[in-house]
């Protein structure tokens, strides 16, 4: 089969209207299904840590969420690195301690990107899979393989083999072998300018670099999904996250985003011409709403923040700053902005 251009696969895809939502179809990646026993640290591969002096080796390290770096506050010890993914350690092993683990897609879909090289990503060798179930597109990444067995363009039913588990990327060796898992929005189909416009290093991704995906809490979608095989991604997200922030943000013409994801918006039909868009958004950074309101602003406000007993960059990825009720957009949170808005 020819190597199809993966952006000019995606394209149609991301410009396409909302399909009837279809059930998620989830299978596990992985032989291991202790995600849904009562022993999580056989599911999740441990990170190092070292805090204070004291080393230790915690399962909870591979989880979703904010589950690395800690540190120590007024308040207390906290977590502040975000894993946008899962860990999932190996079931299987050669005499030499090499992962034997098939990887598979989690559902049916299109592969649109693998990479070349994997000393290119701390990723590694990595695969992309878009699926799309009527809620927009969304993509699958399977990161760190020892090998992969697909080619862009391929369909994939759920379950289909992708590849190897293995130990690509940096920082990971045998030991710790795993796959790490992400299911994410992507934010724009024109990251290349913004990579561009901020960035002198080279992007070997194109619109599949990391950068550009905003993972989901996919460990509690596939228990949500287990519960509720008929659930769909907004019900998901409405019931299980809440809002942390909002940013209200300049409209400029039409947001793409919004007509990726259109199940996002709320009142739009309450401001006949918003002059501006608020968006709401998870501490992790998933956008949750998209509201209109005819508010003239210059430049992104944080117009609401979830009150914390620390620095706001501790709690949204170094996406805010400030402390208590008060809170303005860092550098790290005004790029995420003008992606996710194209304003750049």
């Amino acid at each position: 089969m020819p190597r199809i251009s993966a952006r000019l696969l995606l394209l149609p895809l991301l410009c396409a209207g909302p399909l009837l939502a279809g059930p998620l179809g989830f299978v596990l990646p992985t032989d291991n299904d202790a995600i849904f026993s009562d022993d999580p640290s056989k599911f999740y591969m441990y990170t190092d840590r070292n805090f204070e002096g004291v080393l230790s080796k915690p399962w909870s390290g591979g989880g979703y969420g904010f589950t690395r770096d800690q540190k120590r506050t007024a308040a207390g010890i906290i977590l502040t690195r975000l894993h946008e993914g899962v860990d999932i350690r190996p079931v299987r092993r050669d005499a030499s301690g090499e992962p034997l683990d098939e990887v598979r897609s989690i559902a049916e879909g299109t592969v649109v990107y693998v990479t070349e090289s994997a000393k290119q990503s701390n990723y590694g060798r990595y695969v992309v899979v878009h699926h799309d179930w009527g809620d927009g597109p969304f993509f699958s990444l399977y990161a760190h393989l020892g090998s992969a067995s697909v080619q862009s363009g391929q369909r994939v039913a759920a379950g289909a083999p992708l590849g190897r588990m293995g130990y690509t990327g940096a920082g990971i060796n045998r030991e710790r072998a795993h796959v790490h898992l992400e299911l994410n929005f992507i934010l724009s189909d024109r990251f290349k300018i913004w990579h561009d416009h901020h960035f002198t290093t080279k992007n070997h991704h194109g619109i599949f670099n990391g950068i550009n995906l905003t993972g989901l809490d996919i460990a509690a979608l596939f228990k949500a999904h287990r519960a509720n095989p008929a659930i769909t991604i907004p019900e998901f997200l409405a019931r299980h996250e809440e809002i942390h922030y909002k940013v209200l943000v300049p409209k400029s013409g039409e947001l793409p985003f919004l007509r990726r994801y259109p199940w996002l918006g709320r009142d739009l039909g309450s401001v006949r011409q918003p002059k501006s868009w608020e968006f709401s958004f998870a501490a992790t950074g998933v956008p949750l709403e998209i509201r209109p309101s005819d508010r003239v602003i210059a430049q992104p406000l944080v117009t609401y923040v979830k009150p914390t007993p620390g620095n706001h960059a501790d709690f949204t990825v170094g996406r805010l700053a400030g402390t208590g009720s008060s809170a303005t957009l860092s550098p790290s949170g005004s790029r995420y902005l003008q992606l996710l808005t194209d304003s750049f």
